[in-house]
């Protein structure tokens, strides 16, 4: 994995051109941003994003899941939960 800041990023069209990861750091806070992943690790890095989607996705219906079970609707009525 390399370490870049946005202005070599900038300055460099070589950068594209790598098969390595890159790691984008904010040059005045020397805090990472994020990460540029080159076109050979499409494929891969798709399948792990799509993952932590999936993920994403269960945990949020998970949570609907049990806030309608505290909630329940009675028969002939809707119930708000509020009391």
């Amino acid at each position: 994995m390399i370490e870049a800041t946005l202005a070599n990023m900038r300055n460099s069209s070589d950068f594209f051109r790598t098969d390595n990861i890159i790691k984008i750091l904010d040059g005045r806070k020397k805090e990472e941003i994020g990460f540029f992943v080159p076109q050979i690790f499409k494929e891969e890095f798709q399948k792990f994003v799509d993952n932590i989607e999936k993920k994403r996705r269960l945990e949020l219906l998970n949570r609907v899941a049990n806030a309608q079970k505290k909630d329940p609707i009675e028969e002939g009525s809707s119930n708000d939960g509020i009391k």
